[in-house]
């Protein structure tokens, strides 16, 4: 069964608190994110990158050195988690800073959609690809955006206060932004696309 679960801290604006870290079976940093770990006296199981931004090389955990700028660091890290079994990916640190990188994380993610189940995570909510369908509960109130990329049609949605009833939704026309749960539970599905769904922690 797929419940390996992995948290990988990259490198972008540090969150101002972290989950529970020992619910996940490998807490991974990296490159530079180590230098955030190693400040807060936490250790990682798992550093890797090509180490062009990191203080200091650990010596007692795992180091992975991942040197082929073909692949960003993410990549090359989801790529040694993917080949280790786990399926479930939290990330946080990856939004903030440059934009750049944080739209390449997006990109990236978008690439794994169907090989991993990746959530990102920051100080104002969390985001994630679906792959056909999802049912959130313990919702009501929050803000949802869903965010097509490009393009997503045959878009359905239960339980939000604006419904998306079997819709084509295109980004620069027509995006699902700021919408809210009127319901505790939301369901959302999608036919054909992808669709980024974004969820507000308040």
């Amino acid at each position: 069964m797929k419940t390996k679960k992995a948290f990988i801290l990259l490198n972008g604006l540090k969150p101002t608190s972290l989950p529970d870290l020992s619910q996940y079976d490998i807490v991974c940093a990296i490159d530079g994110a180590y230098n955030f770990f190693e400040a807060n006296n936490i250790i990682p199981d798992l550093v890797t990158g090509d180490f062009d931004s990191i203080n200091s090389i650990p010596t007692s955990i795992e180091v992975i050195n991942t040197p082929n700028q073909d692949f960003t660091d993410f990549e090359k890290a989801l790529q040694i988690l993917k080949h280790r079994g786990f399926y479930h990916i939290d990330i946080y640190g990856g939004s903030g800073k440059e934009h750049d990188h944080f739209l390449g994380n997006i990109s990236t993610a978008l690439q794994w959609k169907l090989g991993l189940n990746i959530t990102f995570f920051d100080d104002f909510g969390k985001y994630f690809f679906i792959k056909e369908s999802i049912y959130l509960t313990n919702i009501i109130g929050k803000n949802i955006s869903l965010i097509p990329l490009p393009i997503a049609s045959g878009v359905l949605t239960e339980g939000l206060l604006y419904p998306i009833k079997n819709e084509t939704l295109t980004f620069g026309e027509r995006i699902g932004a700021r919408n809210k749960a009127s319901k505790n539970e939301v369901q959302i599905s999608v036919e054909k696309g992808d669709l980024l769904i974004y969820i507000s922690h308040n």
